[in-house]
């Protein structure tokens, strides 16, 4: 709360030209809107591909809410504010932050998948656990030497997730706060991100370093190890089985891929089963995750979403209390959304562990 009058105070003081806020678009638009998730079409997610960047959204996002609560400020308060005062006194404003779908996207293809699930362990610890954040814990991340042993730590952690959520966004919001018109420009950041965009700031004043966000604006590639890996599996998967049939006769070929099949299907229904899936959806999550094993173009979890959100679609009180429901786990199975979601993650879990037991299986039937 201190945060927020401090802004509008600050604004209505000083009156500036221009004020600059760490926001985009979208996130200005639901920050004014928000109501926005109602337009929220999950299977267009799902087949999009993007539905593990929308569970690491709706983490983040969640996250922040209940640091929020801990404290009774809803997150995201401090840029409404500079928002709200700006309209009050016909003030400019600038949304200087990066589009938060590329800096997911970003983050998410430079992470190893250790990594990813290092990061989603440490956010859900974060969220159900019980221990509340106060308001000093708050005020402490302002302390510069509080913040950069933070920040020290993260890097240490996950450094990929640091260079991505800090560095680049340092980078541009430096830049969009550099090229914002206005002699008096006033801008509203996170503690997180002040050291840095400060640095880059006395960069550009000295020539030392240019304004930059079109590089780092990019969405990445899928690495070259990710994009071997998913042909290297179901080619090697179909030539083992083929060896198998050299060995054994087609008998043993059959057993192999039977094999194959009953242990991907029984994990990615299993893992369904802990979502509490339609029965269908488990049942398709049977038949179909042995093939789904072996393309690279889709998973079983896009599968299973989305006969999940066939059956069950989302309604709009789900769309609603999405924010809400997010918080807790009786939450991820009572929303419909979330359930679609818990769905696609659980089955592709199970999917994949189901490859990896059965891979080796299969390799030491032929080195008998």
């Amino acid at each position: 709360q201190e945060s927020i009058n401090e802004v509008k105070n600050y604004i209505e003081t000083e009156k500036p030209d221009c004020v600059a806020i760490e926001l985009d678009k979208n996130r200005y638009d639901s920050l004014k809107n928000p109501e926005s998730w109602r337009n929220l079409d999950i299977i267009k997610v799902l087949k999009e591909k993007r539905g593990w960047l929308l569970i690491a959204n709706l983490v983040l996002s969640s996250f922040q809410k209940r640091m929020g609560a801990d404290v009774g400020v809803k997150p995201g308060e401090e840029m409404k504010a500079a928002v709200d005062k700006c309209e009050e006194l016909n003030i400019k404003t600038a949304m200087v932050d990066r589009p938060i779908q590329i800096t997911l996207s970003r983050a998410w293809t430079k992470t190893s998948f250790w990594g990813k699930c290092k990061l989603l362990a440490v956010l859900l610890s974060a969220i159900f656990e019980s221990e509340d954040v106060s308001s000093e814990d708050i005020e402490k991340l302002k302390n510069t030497n509080e913040m950069d042993q933070m920040m020290s730590e993260l890097a240490k952690f996950l450094p990929s997730i640091k260079t991505v959520l800090i560095d680049e966004r340092d980078l541009y919001l430096a830049s969009g706060i550099w090229e914002t018109e206005g002699q008096k420009v006033i801008a509203v950041l996170g503690a997180g991100h002040l050291p840095g965009v400060e640095q880059h700031l006395n960069a550009f004043a000295a020539s030392t370093e240019k304004p930059e966000t079109e590089e780092i604006s990019k969405v990445l590639p899928k690495g070259i190890f990710s994009k071997i890996i998913a042909w290297f599996i179901p080619i090697s998967i179909v030539a083992l089985i083929v060896a198998s049939a050299f060995k054994g006769g087609a008998s043993a070929a059959f057993d192999q891929l039977l094999f194959w099949w009953l242990i991907n299907g029984t994990l990615s229904a299993l893992g369904a089963l802990l979502a509490l899936a339609h029965p269908i959806t488990i049942l398709v999550c049977f038949i179909s995750a042995w093939f789904t094993a072996l393309s690279p173009f889709i998973g079983i979890g896009i599968v299973a979403g989305i006969v999940q959100a066939f059956f069950y679609k989302p309604k709009v009180e789900d769309l609603q209390n999405i924010n809400t429901d997010v918080l807790s786990f009786k939450g991820w199975y009572k929303n419909r959304l979330l359930r679609v979601l818990l769905v696609f993650f659980l089955s592709s879990i199970g999917g994949s562990i189901g490859t990896f037991v059965a891979f080796p299986t299969i390799i030491s039937y032929l080195t008998k």
